[in-house]
């Protein structure tokens, strides 16, 4: 028993002195400390809008006999969309047409009767007052002419608008009237969009428009294009602010010649006005400690506790620059793992859906 009982207790030394296993962290739970593109500057968000676009109307009343576009068409500048009954128009034209022809006539008579009375006159047959007479009827019927001729081009333009036809080259987008319509002068017939340029409507807080300029370049992602970035540029920014919500309207103009994006779409990004290479980790891998900012690092298996320089912040990747303390391809724990204590070894596994297990973590890093 004495031997037993010895046997024991040296089994139980043994395991004493036995270091804990290492703890297990998950890859979810590590970022890599790597060297990327960083920026700092307001955050807008806005919708997409066509920096050209036309409203057609329709120019006289009538019965639409004809349309030419569908949405989703493209159209050139001056191409037929439609066609509005014309009979009412012709009439008119015909009418000042012949109106016309009558005063031509009535002017050439009255321009040969000048012609006599002059003749008459240096003859000494008739009195000076009936050459006047004969000026003033040949003045009357050229005023009468030009009348008609006037409304003779009135009725012919009218007969022009009953083709209605694109102003601008673009997309037809609206398309509100249909073949058999009667429509007013003024009514909206189609809405055409020129997609090679849009311009992002955006908003900034009051207190961030010191930092915007025209001209500033623009990055932001667009709802529908997961995961890819669109630039812009700053052309306009508005001189006042809305005084309910404290934001200013900004005019971002957005060249489009793949014509990918569409009037309407919700798009987030910001003004770069600063902009650099450098050492980056998730800000939620950074915490503060007594004024200190500091990071948990594993190195060499082990947990440890560094100081670091604080840079710019990118608010919209949720990333931060990190200037001392760190060198590129560290190991950085976020979340709850960054509360293991200094010398504790770890063990960083896959995610349960990845396969086997490794302890050669990759990054991981805030949204974009």
């Amino acid at each position: 028993m004495v031997v037993a009982a010895a046997g024991c207790g040296r089994r139980q030394t043994a395991h004493a002195d036995r270091p804990p296993p290492p703890v297990t962290v998950g890859r979810e739970d590590t970022a890599t400390v790597a060297r990327r593109t960083i920026e700092r500057g307001p955050v807008l968000a806005g919708r997409l809008t066509p920096e050209r676009q036309a409203t057609v109307r329709a120019e006289i009343s009538g019965a639409v006999l004809e349309v030419h576009a569908e949405q989703g068409q493209h159209v050139a500048r001056g191409q037929l969309l439609a066609r509005i009954d014309e009979s009412a128009t012709r009439a008119q034209l015909a009418s000042a047409a012949t109106a016309a022809a009558s005063a031509q006539n009535a002017m050439v008579v009255a321009e040969r009767e000048v012609e006599r009375q002059q003749a008459l006159v240096l003859a000494g047959a008739v009195a000076e007052r009936d050459l006047d007479a004969a000026r003033q009827n040949l003045a009357n019927t050229q005023a009468q002419l030009a009348a008609a001729r006037a409304q003779v081009a009135a009725a012919r333009e009218q007969l022009d608008r009953t083709r209605v036809i694109a102003s601008i080259a673009g997309v037809v987008s609206e398309r509100p009237v249909n073949a058999g319509d009667v429509v007013q002068a003024g009514t909206v017939m189609f809405t055409i969009v020129d997609p090679s340029a849009m311009n992002l409507e955006a908003t900034i807080p009051a207190d961030q428009i010191s930092q915007v300029h025209v001209g500033d370049r623009v990055t932001f992602e667009v709802t529908g294009f997961q995961g890819r970035t669109f630039d812009g540029r700053v052309e306009r920014i508005n001189p006042a602010a809305d005084p309910a919500t404290g934001q200013v309207r900004v005019y971002v103009g957005v060249p489009n010649r793949a014509r990918e994006l569409v009037a309407g779409l919700f798009a987030e990004g910001r003004i770069a006005t600063e902009q650099h290479v450098g050492l980056t980790v998730p800000i939620n891998a950074v915490t503060t400690q007594a004024g200190t900012a500091m990071v948990t690092v594993v190195r060499n298996g082990k947990v440890d506790k560094v100081q670091v320089q604080i840079g710019i912040k990118d608010d919209l990747t949720e990333q931060v620059e990190l200037r001392s303390g760190v060198k590129e391809g560290d190991i950085v724990l976020v979340g709850a793992a960054q509360s293991l204590t200094p010398g504790t070894e770890v063990r960083i596994t896959e995610p349960a859906n990845a396969g086997t297990d490794s302890t050669q973590p990759t990054a991981t890093s805030g949204r974009r």
